[in-house]
């Protein structure tokens, strides 16, 4: 019998974790007058009444310590038309806004253009957790587009518009 202490694989982890089907997203903040991100699947919502969400980011990537210093920042959650988007903000250039258009959310965040749905969040918490550091925020601002939402399972992109319902 195994051990409750025993660690699981590695390998199957990453098979485990490539079963499930998430959102795709950029998340956002000012770095100064410097606008930075990344693309990031993590993301949840935690509660509707207070509005809250959650976000993961690694410690080592180069946006998380101007994430770690902000007090706001913008969960964008692309849309089937930003395959684009996504490769520029999964990259490591060092001005990734250069190629994309955006505004600033009423509290100073960048908002990607073409988005499915962006908010701004009031950061109200930073939990270390292993590799990472989850981010508990305070929805402040929201908005809804018509464009489907894209999804990621397996390395792959979908269409979150053309998923077949069960039953």
């Amino acid at each position: 019998m195994a051990s409750l202490a025993s660690k699981p694989d590695l390998g199957v982890m990453k098979q485990v974790n490539r079963q499930f089907v998430t959102g795709v997203t950029v998340v956002t903040a000012m770095d100064g007058e410097t606008p930075r991100g990344l693309a990031v699947n993590a993301f949840s919502s935690i509660s509707l009444e207070p509005a809250t969400v959650m976000v993961c980011v690694q410690r080592t990537s180069t946006t998380h310590d101007c994430l770690f210093r902000a007090d706001h920042l913008a969960i964008n959650i692309l849309s089937t038309d930003q395959l684009d988007v996504v490769g520029v903000f999964a990259g490591k250039a060092e001005d990734k806004f250069r190629e994309v258009e955006w505004e600033s959310g009423p509290y100073g965040s960048p908002l990607i253009a073409r988005s499915s749905a962006r908010m701004e969040v009031e950061i109200r918490e930073r939990l270390q957790a292993g590799t990472h550091t989850v981010f508990i925020c305070r929805v402040v601002h929201a908005a809804v587009a018509d464009n489907h939402p894209m999804v990621y399972s397996a390395g792959k992109f979908f269409d979150g518009g053309a998923l077949a319902p069960l039953g």
